[in-house]
């Protein structure tokens, strides 16, 4: 549930569809001032359709959307002076320098022309860019537009920031700088409304997290508790020479406080709440034929919960990160 904090962003049966194709079905979630609040699904899940609802990019078929109290339902512009918005896909010129563009998009913004200069140099030395200030932007790397993309939907100073997918197709290095912005950003009160496919961003970022799949918010909680059921248990992941699925019986016979799951060819997880014993798992394996030829142990993560609530396994999240190009969110 949201804190005590009034609520900045208030949605109720947000609606919307491209032809046959529902893109988000009824949705309703508030999120309160100050709070990072993330919408973790996976590609087509109605995640950017969400975001350009709430920032006026799309018009809902149905429901209604608040910013900071003021109804933004039919008329988007009302609400646009408290919201910043870094989209998945850059939308700068081209063929203006990265100070020309901050600048043109203070401009648009209203901000006076010495605060503009001044606020364009200082978010280009935030984000590492003031050696490319005149370069124009199509010579910037992927790493470099993104930054400058995100740098732009802050230059108005807004309360309210949507980032859609921040760290999609960048570098590690660049997705750390951005993550830790985000982190920094929050810390000064600012709402931030965060769309990932990226579980582990997700997790680290978020204090509040939404699963949506197919359009539906299937789950909303804090981070904390969405974590706490797992926090307890022992995972174990065992790379093994073959299959063992004629074998479940018998290993749930011989340890019946252990559950067992094949994850794919070679993989076998066994899990507990109590701490798992690796040795008499091995020799019962090997005593059958079956070489474990290394163990992992496996720390319950936000992952466990998204596979749990949504069916959809992590794997396919991480084939979707590969896609983007984008090792961004690991680890590090």
């Amino acid at each position: 549930m949201p804190s005590h904090k009034s609520a900045i962003i208030e949605v109720a049966g947000l609606t919307k569809r491209y032809g046959e194709v529902l893109a988000v079905d009824g949705i309703s979630f508030d999120v309160s001032e100050g709070e990072l609040f993330g919408f973790l699904g996976p590609n087509g899940a109605g995640k950017t359709t969400t975001i350009n609802l709430l920032t006026g990019l799309a018009r809902p078929d149905r429901g209604t959307i608040r910013i900071g109290g003021i109804d933004c339902t039919r008329n988007p512009k009302a609400g646009q002076h408290l919201v910043g918005t870094v989209p998945d896909e850059s939308n700068l010129y081209p063929e203006l320098t990265g100070y020309e563009n901050l600048s043109f998009c203070a401009a648009l913004y209203g901000v006076p022309k010495q605060r503009r200069q001044r606020r364009a140099r200082e978010l280009l030395d935030v984000f590492g860019l003031t050696a490319a200030a005149d370069r124009k932007f199509e010579t910037y790397s992927k790493g470099m537009k993104r930054k400058l993309t995100f740098a732009a939907g802050i230059i108005h100073e807004p309360p309210i920031l949507f980032l859609d997918e921040p760290t999609t197709g960048i570098d590690v290095a660049s997705a750390r700088q951005v993550r830790q912005i985000v982190s920094d950003l929050h810390s000064q009160g600012i709402t931030i409304f965060l769309t990932t496919h990226y579980i582990e961003e997700a997790e680290r970022l978020c204090e509040r997290i939404a699963f949506i799949v197919n359009g539906r918010i299937v789950r909303s909680e804090r981070t904390a508790d969405l974590l706490q059921p797992v926090q307890g248990k022992n995972v174990l992941r065992l790379f093994i020479s073959d299959s063992v699925a004629n074998l479940f019986q018998d290993m749930s016979t011989a340890f019946p406080r252990y559950e067992f799951q094949s994850a794919s060819d070679g993989q076998l997880w066994v899990e507990s709440a109590d701490p798992i014993n690796l040795a008499p798992l091995i020799r019962f394996l090997e005593e059958r034929g079956i070489q474990v030829s290394e163990a992992r142990r496996h720390l319950p993560s936000l992952e466990d919960v998204f596979v749990e609530v949504t069916g959809i396994e992590a794997d396919l999240m991480k084939r979707e990160r590969e896609k983007s190009g984008g090792g961004g969110a690991g680890r590090q």
